[in-house]
């Protein structure tokens, strides 16, 4: 255990570091404010809101308006496209493309030199920390770790930016001593083509000393699939012997436990959350008996948090981490050294405990589907399904969508439930067409479907009349501002209506 020893005595001053955040949420958060502001105070932005002149938290909030992607879209695009010194006083030439919004497939993030190193990578190496202290006598530093993204290639757009997935950004920005410790090398991780990835890894791992695994649940049961069909093993444990953590994170891991389990038999794993995102790297699970996550607060970003009951109100209450209340749900702002400022990431999160400051990731602001991280929000559902109509002479009456979870021998897929008013020419071609549109819209949804590797094409159940007239019933839900829920992260909503179609 000498090599545990020594990153224990590595880690000694972060550990240190977590623990006063962890001690003094408030006064750490400030420091990250004021750092930002004080960074940030010769930029464009900064002078139209003169962040020299902010003495406080409440200055802050009174000043600068509540920002979304649309807002600052304009800003981001001209730093796309090589203007600096708009959002953040940094050159910035990364851009981490993500599902997009009402108005475009695609979100370009701006991922600063800042913000790699002090958020996505610190990150990185804080999961490294804590799991060591964790567990004492782990064997995974004496092996690799496979950390499997939705990578592909980092284009170039002009001569001064560049954008891809995070994962694809991190992988080329890494260290080069950081490929002793991972497996494959960056050409395979990077390869745009998906098919060929899964080969290319299964050759390259199956032989390898693999002892973490850190990634997306449904991304890694595909792989995980594909290595049992090459090796004809039947447990994962069989590949790779000395496997003991999977750091996970994405989408939510409870659907997917019960096939980890069963894929890792007999011989323990170890599970780890963690909360990260284009816009930066958030909480951690430090403790493994419980399963909340620790948000990390001397990341170079400040929180503040709109409470579920405002989200609509045209002035929202807007609430500092002292002001939080345990078990209430939050929509998370977020104001980041890659420039984002009082950005709404649209998230919603619910606090476990205040001292240290600990939350829960409990959905999105707007109805979605992100069980795959496919990130499917209600305007790409309109809009697809406004294509089908037309293509198929359709009228909708009501629907719900709901994801169809990975089994042990199926793959994924959105269920669709739909009450029409007048039936299309063809259920399939509106199927077909709904599909398609939603991969048009939304650039998440079109990866995860590619050669249907992670999700095949949706499936779709004609509703029978008043179907879901008689769910809202049932729920003593009729009338007022009662409505059906047009798309929902688990089957409990579905699958009560389906029974009541049969």
């Amino acid at each position: 255990m000498v090599l545990n020893s020594l990153i224990s005595l590595f880690n000694l001053r972060r550990l240190s570091q977590i623990e006063l955040f962890k001690e003094n949420p408030v006064q750490v958060q400030k420091s990250a404010l004021y750092d930002l502001l004080q960074k940030a105070a010769s930029t464009e932005w900064g002078e139209r809101y003169d962040f020299k002149s902010i003495r406080s938290r409440k200055d802050f909030a009174e000043r600068v308006p509540i920002q979304t992607y649309e807002s600052l879209s304009p800003c981001i695009e001209r730093t796309f496209k090589g203007e600096n010194n708009i959002l953040w006083p940094e050159d910035v030439k990364w851009f981490a493309k993500s599902s997009g919004t009402t108005s475009s497939k695609s979100k370009f993030i701006p991922v600063s030199k800042s913000s790699l190193e002090d958020c996505h990578f610190r990150g990185g190496k804080d999961i490294i920390a804590l799991y060591n202290k964790n567990y004492p006598d782990n064997n995974m530093f004496k092996g690799k770790s496979l950390a499997l993204g939705g990578s592909h290639e980092v284009s170039q757009y002009n001569s001064k930016s560049f954008y891809g997935d995070l994962s694809a950004i991190i992988i080329e920005n890494l260290p080069f001593w950081a490929d002793f410790a991972r497996t494959p090398d960056a050409s395979i991780m990077l390869m745009s083509e998906w098919e060929e990835k899964l080969k290319r890894i299964a050759e390259t791992t199956i032989n390898e000393n693999v002892t973490s695994l850190a990634g997306v649940p449904s991304w890694f049961l595909t792989l995980i699939r594909h290595l049992l069909e090459t090796t004809g093993k039947n447990h994962l444990h069989d590949i790779w012997p000395n496997l003991e953590l999977f750091v996970h994170g994405g989408v939510s891991f409870v659907p997917y436990r019960e096939q980890y389990e069963k894929l890792c038999p007999g011989k323990p794993m170890r599970y780890m959350e963690t909360y990260n995102a284009s816009e930066g790297f958030f909480a951690i699970q430090d403790d493994p008996e419980d399963d909340s996550m620790l948000l990390m607060l001397d990341y170079g970003i400040f929180y503040e948090f709109i409470p579920m009951t405002d989200i609509d109100s045209a002035n929202p209450r807007v609430l500092q981490i002292d002001d939080v209340e345990i078990g209430k749900s939050y929509a998370m702002l977020i104001t980041t050294n890659g420039g984002l400022w009082r950005y709404m990431i649209g998230d919603t999160v619910t606090f476990t405990s205040l001292h240290p400051v600990k939350i829960k990731i409990t959905g999105r602001t707007k109805l979605f589907i992100n069980a795959f991280g496919e990130e499917i929000i209600i305007d790409n559902a309109t809009a697809a399904m406004d294509k089908a109509c037309a293509a198929t002479g359709a009228k909708v009456r009501e629907y719900t969508a709901a994801p169809i979870f990975i089994g042990d021998k199926s793959k994924g897929a959105h269920e669709w439930l739909i009450e029409f008013a007048e039936m299309p020419s063809s259920v399939e071609v509106f199927a077909d067409v709904l599909d398609k549109e939603l991969q048009n819209v939304n650039s998440d949804y079109e990866a995860k479907r590619y050669k249907d590797i992670t999700l095949e094409r949706l499936k779709l159940r004609v509703a029978r009349e008043g179907v879901f007239y008689e769910w809202l019933k049932s729920k003593g839900k009729l009338g007022g501002q009662n409505k059906v829920p047009r798309l929902w992260n688990n089957r409990e909503h579905i699958d009560e209506i389906i029974v009541l179609n049969k």
